[in-house]
């Protein structure tokens, strides 16, 4: 059994699988109805309306809806994409056991305590038919996946299968009623004729817990409180007991078919499942827990999967593993499918069975060998397989491979041991758990050499190049010497499942469960790629980059830890081998599939890390990447120049302009976005860089008076200052008046401001200590006039004046802002001059600024002194 979830919560009574998404519903006996993601193993939702234990549930096939049925004789159906519940079906006088769906009509059937069973309408919502005829609580009912029929098994010891033909004559096709009344008077008078009892099945000697129908064949399986499976055949006419199947120990609780295999599979209150071979009607396998009894079985429509609902709990889990063993040498995979070992060619696509491969007797050890070895220097293979606690078989493939197919079986040579592998031309090593060492055989079979292992806990080995081998541990690998039997490296790793090396043997992929450990051919660790749902297989391309799979997706694995996805699957597979844009895997059915994928991501940031830049240019010229995550990437990496190239988004386009200095391509987007947030980001880099003339324009933009003022100061521009304390006056703003006075050096202007805001002694003040004594006076006598004493002057005040600039022409000499490689060549494309964008503003925007004023930037100072 391979668990692949399980979950600890109340008693589980009721499961359904959905038949697409990797749902499954679980009903409690706490009255909750829990949904769970089986594959990435978190709760999706729960649904909490029913009043006690909820025994019965089911997804509906199509429409985004299930049924539960509880202790509170309430049928519900749910929407589970709304998250509530739709409508309650009321007419049960007792507790219902279980709810199914109808395949094709909408039509829910229910089983109850109270007797009955009862055939629902779910779009009209009424009760269609009431089947009645047990004497004792109807433990479960469910329809025929293909006919009209239904089958339950009761306490009363038997197992009824009704023929619901009739109901749906009467309801699916209603066009010939109006033949059909007198007829219709008939049943309704002495009842029945929509559902009628077609066999009674009588041989248990106790209750019957449950029954269900064959998917294809006419069989019927039950089982009982007389601890006994039985098996049943019906045609036409009658129903008769095959078989009976005795091992539990206690009341089978649940019993079905597998949809896949001839097996049937049972649970019971023995806290054990139990596995039947169909044909040879015998045990084969058993699953036991420590505490827990087991009350239901689910299986899943389309994949091989079940769940099992016990005490504390339920387990999603398959019989048996779905990989088949493949093992591939440049052009060729060797793989084995249904007994056969086959090979495939990559190019022609020719597949060929090689030899037969002996599978071990009984039907539980159906699960196909789990590991190949190749070695093509003699042309030979070895099988591993799990039965008798691990064993191999070495084949000799025949030189001709249609000629003597299935002869070849005969001369394999067998032993016990697990993870047998190839470590030179004529021999290979064999990993003896009983005598806990690791032994080298020649092709005869026969040991010539025995060395301990490296670990005490070594527990399988891998191939690692000639004469070496990885061995596991617990929670390292250790790379082994063979002949020197020293251990040349370790690496602590999560439990390692398969090993993959590079074309090359340069680099290691070593897989477990949830992660991806790449390390160098010493062992050195290079990165580890962890994944929240379970990583399937995996192949090296010729690039060094490491294609894997998971459940649901194909990925790479850059060796220096980046990860991404090339696509989505719909169903796993194994992959074999990455050829360019052509990746080859093998299906859980053993069948050769080649997918195209697009490698230009992983290949782009490949070249990015190896620095071949011209590679990277050739993709960005010919845009076969774009999309957030690779700006992200390049943001991530130092590469903003790059970004830019791809980023149509003009927010993104300036910030990363910005990022990489790239001025000119910023007051581009600026531009284009023309905000006030954007220009005054915009100012401060163009400050930072020293080209005032950007600076002038974002603060004009953003109409920052006082910033632009001060930058005229700085710059020594008297012209425009004079121009700045004209707009102040307009716009009536002292304060900036009074400033711009003050940076141009003009007194006139500074006793006029202040006189005029009425700060007479300071107007006083100022025009005495620059010696203008007309206006001293002048203020004075409006000083003593309203009696306010006229301040002293000490006579020591000085003008202060602008400083004259150093640079009077152009800009500043601008900060240099490192390019890249990639923004040289690039220059070209997305340059600009940004001397040429003028002023648009829009005439509101002129007059507050003056009518006369003639604001420009970059070459308007060389047009005004050229005019003069």
């Amino acid at each position: 059994m391979l668990t692949k979830f399980e979950t600890k919560s109340n008693r589980v009574k009721g499961l359904s699988f959905h038949p697409k998404r990797p749902w499954i519903l679980a009903s409690l006996h706490s009255g909750v109805i829990q949904l769970w993601d089986y594959r990435m193993g978190t709760l999706i939702d729960r649904f909490d309306e029913h009043d006690g234990p909820v025994r019965g549930v089911y997804f509906h096939k199509t429409q985004p809806l299930f049924v539960s049925g509880g202790d509170d004789y309430k049928i519900k159906v749910w929407n589970y994409k709304l998250r509530r519940c739709l409508f309650t079906l009321l007419g049960h006088l007792d507790y219902i056991r279980t709810v199914q769906f109808h395949q094709e009509y909408p039509w829910i059937v229910s089983a109850s305590d109270d007797q009955t069973i009862r055939i629902w309408n779910w779009q009209s919502r009424n009760c269609i038919s009431v089947l009645t005829g047990h004497n004792h609580y109807v433990m479960c009912a469910s329809f025929h996946i293909k006919e009209d029929l239904v089958v339950s098994a009761s306490l009363d010891q038997t197992v009824r299968v009704w023929d619901i033909g009739g109901l749906r004559k009467k309801t699916v096709a209603p066009a010939d009623e109006i033949l059909r009344i007198p007829q219709q008077m008939n049943s309704d008078l002495f009842g029945g004729g929509d559902a009628v009892v077609k066999y009674v099945l009588e041989g248990h000697d106790r209750g019957v817990n449950w029954a269900s129908f064959h998917p294809t064949l006419p069989l019927i399986v039950s089982g009982a409180d007389d601890r006994q499976v039985k098996l049943w055949r019906m045609n036409d006419t009658k129903a008769w007991e095959v078989d009976t199947l005795r091992g539990h120990v206690n009341n089978v609780s649940c019993v079905m078919f597998h949809a896949r295999q001839d097996i049937i599979v049972s649970n019971s209150e023995d806290k054990s499942i139990r596995v039947w071979d169909m044909s040879k009607r015998t045990g084969v396998q058993t699953f036991r827990r420590e505490h827990d009894r087991f009350w239901i079985l689910s299986a899943h429509p389309e994949v091989n999967l079940l769940a099992a609902g016990h005490d504390s709990g339920m387990i999603v889990f398959k019989l048996e593993r779905e990989r088949p063993a493949y093992a591939h040498h440049q052009g060729t995979l060797y793989y084995v499918k249904d007994r056969y070992l086959r090979s495939y060619d990559y190019q022609s696509q020719r597949d060929n069975p090689l030899i037969s491969i002996r599978r071990a007797g009984s039907a539980a050890s159906a699960a196909g060998p789990r590991s190949l070895s190749y070695n093509p220097a003699e042309n030979a293979v070895l099988v591993n397989l799990d039965a008798e606690g691990g064993s191999y078989e070495l084949h000799v493939l025949p030189k001709d491979a249609g000629a003597q197919r299935g002869e070849a079986a005969s001369d394999s040579k067998r032993g016990a041991g697990t993870s047998a592998v190839f470590v030179a031309r004529n021999r290979f090593a064999v990993l003896d758990k009983g005598s806990h060492q690791i032994l080298i055989k020649n092709l005869r079979n026969e040991v010539t050499k025995k060395c301990a292992p490296p670990c005490a806990s070594t527990d399988a080995i891998f191939y690692a190049g000639t004469g070496t081998l990885l061995c596991r541990s617990e929670d390292r690998m250790v790379l082994f010497d063979v002949q020197q039997r020293t251990a040349m490296a370790e690496l602590s790793t999560p439990f390692i499942k398969y090993v993959i090396w590079s074309n090359d043997m340069n680099l290691v992929a070593m897989l477990s469960k949830h992660a991806i450990v790449i390390a160098n051919r010493k062992l050195g660790h290079a990165c580890t790629v962890h994944e929240t749902i379970r990583v399937k297989s995996g192949a090296w391309d010729d690039c060094g980059v490491f294609v894997y799979t998971t459940l649901n997706h194909i990925k790479y694995a850059l060796p220096n830890g980046d990860s991404g996805i090339i696509r989505t699957l719909d169903t796993p597979v194994y992959l074999t081998k990455v050829f360019g844009n052509t990746v080859y895997c093998l299906d859980r059915d053993g069948r050769n599939r080649s997918i195209q994928i697009d490698t230009s991501e992983y290949m782009f940031k490949l070249s990015l890390i190896q620095r071949k830049y011209d590679q990277v240019l050739a993709m960005i010229r010919g845009n076969a990447l774009c999309g957030q995550s690779i700006i992200a990437y390049l943001q991530q990496k130092g590469f903003p120049e790059v970004a830019l190239h791809f980023v149509k988004d003009e927010r993104t386009r300036f910030n990363l302009a910005l990022e990489c200095g790239n001025i000119e391509v910023a007051l581009a987007s600026a531009q284009e976005l023309d905000d006030k947030d954007t220009w005054h980001k915009l100012g401060v880099e163009a400050l930072r860089q020293g080209n005032h003339q950007i600076v002038e324009f974002a603060y004009q933009k953003t109409k920052n008076f006082e910033r632009l003022s001060f930058l005229y100061l700085i710059t020594g521009n008297h012209e425009k200052l004079a121009k700045m304390l004209k707009i102040s006056e307009m716009r009536s703003d002292v304060m900036g008046q009074f400033h711009n006075a003050l940076y141009l050096g003009n007194v006139r202007e500074r006793v006029k401001i202040l006189e005029t805001a009425g700060h007479y002694p300071l107007a006083y003040l100022t025009a005495k200590t620059h010696g203008m004594e007309e206006d001293a006076e002048r203020l004075a006598e409006t000083l003593t006039a309203a009696g306010v004493a006229v301040p002293e002057v000490d006579g020591l005040g000085e003008l202060m004046t602008p400083p004259t600039p150093i640079l009077r022409e152009d800009n500043w000499p601008l900060l240099t802002v490192t390019k890249g490689f990639f923004e040289g060549v690039l220059a070209g494309e997305v340059g600009g001059d940004y001397a040429g964008y003028g002023m648009e503003e829009d005439d509101g925007a002129a007059d507050a600024w003056g009518a006369d004023l003639d604001i420009d930037i970059g070459g308007g100072r060389e047009k005004e002194e050229a005019e003069e």
